[in-house]
C-alpha cells in the first residue's frame, strides 16, 4: 500500500511540473511585449505635439469694410417767439400828456401820430428864438445896405475913406455870423417843439399803454420810470433759440428748422435761420440762433415758448460704423482693423451715436476691414480668418 502511494506521486510530480511550466510561457510573453508598446505610444504623442507646436492658433472672426457716410441726429431744445422789432415810448422832453390817440391793440402805421403832449416853456423859448431871428435878420440888412451905398460911393475918388469902408464891411458879417446863429438856435427850439408829438417809428401794434392824458411825461430815467406805450412789430416774429457747444458745428445761414408751440397742439411750423451770434455766451456756454417767422395770420404771439426740433448732420462725410465695431479698456477707445491677416489696434474718438451706429475719428481710410464685434480679448498681432 505504501509503495503504490510513493508511485502516484512520483507520477504526478512531473505531470504538475509540466502543467506549471506550459501557464507561465503567456505571462513571460506579455511581460515581454508591454516596454515596446510604451514606448511607442510615446512616440507617435512627441510626432503629435510637434506637428501642433508648428501649426500657429487662428481665430476666426466677422468684419465689415469701412465707409463714410453722414449720420442724422435730431436735438430738441426751447425756444421763445419774440417780436421782430419791440419799443418801449418815452417823452423826450419834460411834458404833460395832451391827448393818447391809439389803445392796446392798434395798428398803426410808420409816421402815425400817437400821443401829443404839451410844454409851455418850450412854445415860449420857440417864441422868443423866432423873435431874436427877425431882429437878426434886420439888423443884417440894415448893415448889407449901409456897406452897398459906401462901396458904390467909394467909387468916386475922395468921397469916402477905406477905412469907414472896412468898418461897415465887418459890421455886415458880423451881422451875418449874428443872424446864423439865430437862425440855428431857432431851428433847435422848432425841433424840440416837434418832440411834443409821439410818432410810431414802424408798423406794429400797440402792446402795452401806461400813461393817460394830464399825466407828467419825461425822458427815461429822468422823472419817468415807465414808457409811454410800447410798440411791437408782431407779423414779424424772431425765434431764438440756445445752441449747446457740442451742436454748434452742425448749423448754416438759411438752415430750415421746425417747431411747435404748446397752445397750438398738431401744429408745426417752420423758420430759417437767418443770425448766428457767432460766439459762445461766457455763462451758458451756447450759442444764439435767430430764425425769421412770418406770422401774417398772427396765430403766434411774442413771448410763446417753442419746442424747435433740429437735425444735426454733418456738411462733411464721416467714417459710421456698429456700435459693436468700438470697443474700449482702461487706456483707450479703439477699433480692430485687420492688416495681412493680423489684428491691429487703433485708437479713435467717437462723434455722435443714433440707431446703433456711431461716428469715428481716427487713423483710418476707407475699406479698411474692422472688427465687427471688436473686444480687447483680442489682442493686436493675433492671426485672425474672416468670414
Amino acid at each position: 500500500m505504501k509503495r503504490n502511494i510513493i508511485i502516484t506521486l512520483l507520477l504526478i510530480a512531473p505531470l504538475a511540473a509540466l502543467l506549471t511550466a506550459c501557464g507561465n510561457t503567456p505571462a513571460t510573453t506579455t511581460a515581454a511585449n508591454t516596454p515596446a508598446t510604451a514606448n511607442a505610444a510615446a512616440s507617435n504623442a512627441t510626432a503629435s505635439n510637434a506637428a501642433a507646436s508648428n501649426t500657429p492658433d487662428t481665430t476666426t472672426v466677422q468684419t465689415l469694410t469701412l465707409t463714410k457716410g453722414r449720420l442724422t441726429t435730431s436735438l430738441s431744445l426751447p425756444g421763445q417767439l419774440l417780436p421782430f422789432q419791440s419799443v418801449d415810448l418815452y417823452a423826450k422832453v419834460d411834458s404833460y400828456v395832451k391827448e393818447m390817440l391809439v389803445d392796446v391793440g392798434s395798428q398803426v402805421r410808420k409816421g402815425q401820430l400817437l400821443a401829443t403832449l404839451e410844454a409851455p416853456e418850450l412854445q415860449a423859448a420857440t417864441d422868443e428864438s423866432a423873435s431874436l431871428l427877425q431882429t437878426r435878420e434886420a439888423s443884417w440888412q440894415a448893415s448889407k445896405a449901409t456897406y452897398d451905398r459906401l462901396y458904390k460911393t467909394s467909387k468916386i475918388p475922395g468921397t469916402v475913406s477905406p477905412n469907414e469902408l472896412e468898418l461897415a464891411l465887418a459890421k455886415t458879417n458880423s451881422d451875418s455870423a449874428a443872424l446864423a446863429a439865430a437862425r440855428s438856435h431857432y431851428l433847435g427850439a422848432a425841433d424840440v417843439q416837434s418832440y411834443l408829438q409821439v410818432r410810431a417809428p414802424f408798423d406794429g401794434v400797440i402792446s402795452a399803454r401806461n400813461i393817460y392824458p394830464g399825466a407828467y411825461a419825461g425822458p427815461a430815467g429822468k422823472g419817468s420810470s415807465i414808457p409811454l406805450m410800447t410798440l411791437q412789430q408782431q407779423r414779424r416774429l424772431r425765434l431764438v433759440v440756445a445752441i449747446p457747444e457740442a451742436a454748434t458745428a452742425y448749423f448754416r445761414d438759411k438752415d430750415t428748422i421746425h417747431f411747435s408751440v404748446q397752445t397750438l397742439p398738431g401744429r408745426v411750423f417752420t423758420a430759417t435761420v437767418t443770425r448766428m451770434a457767432g460766439a459762445l455766451d461766457l455763462q451758458s456756454r451756447t450759442e444764439q440762433l435767430q430764425m425769421d417767422v412770418v406770422n401774417d395770420n398772427g396765430l403766434l404771439l411774442p413771448g410763446m415758448f417753442a419746442q424747435v426740433d433740429l437735425d444735426l448732420t454733418n456738411s462733411d462725410q464721416q467714417f459710421i460704423v456698429p456700435l459693436s465695431a468700438v470697443t474700449a479698456n482702461s487706456k483707450r477707445i479703439f477699433v480692430i482693423r485687420i492688416s495681412a491677416g493680423k489684428t491691429e489696434w487703433v485708437t479713435v474718438q467717437k462723434g455722435r451715436e443714433a440707431d446703433g451706429k456711431v461716428e469715428i475719428y481716427g487713423d483710418l481710410k476707407p475699406g479698411d476691414q474692422l472688427v465687427a464685434t471688436a473686444t480687447d480679448e483680442l489682442k493686436g498681432g493675433t492671426l485672425v480668418k474672416t468670414n
